[in-house]
């Protein structure tokens, strides 16, 4: 079953600023990335990499800060279809690019700290509710 465009999503924004890093594949996951409430962590064979608070990355790790995180307030059932594909598309349509991370019960959506203020004007105007 799809989402049903009209609901209502309703998104936290995080207070702090994250950064994405990327390390070498063979790294082990250091201590300073565990160093916030929020931190997401995928290896895969090509790379280690990082979503954490921005003010725990070294100067030296090679990463793109100014991120802002929206969550979408969960939890979310598995069958729900067109989340992401919704909010992407709409961010994308003002040229707003995103960086998406999923979890068993719900997305956060990654924005730059600059557009964050009309991304959630853009999704406000479109009928979804922020928790700021």
């Amino acid at each position: 079953m799809g989402i049903d465009m009209k609901k209502i999503l309703k998104m936290k924004l995080f207070e702090n600023k994250y950064g994405v890093c990327r390390l070498n594949k063979d790294d082990e996951i250091p201590q300073w990335a565990k160093n916030t409430d929020f931190y997401s962590i995928t290896k895969t064979s090509d790379e280690l990499s990082i979503v954490c608070c921005q003010s725990s990355i070294p100067a030296d790790i090679k990463c793109e800060r100014n991120w802002r995180i929206l969550k979408i307030q969960g939890p979310l059932d598995f069958s729900l279809i067109g989340i992401l594909s919704s909010i992407s598309s709409i961010l994308a349509e003002r040229g707003i690019s995103i960086f998406a991370i999923s979890t068993y019960d719900t997305d956060y959506i990654l924005v730059k700290n600059k557009d964050i203020d009309d991304a959630i004007e853009i999704l406000s105007n479109k009928g979804h509710e922020f928790i700021i």
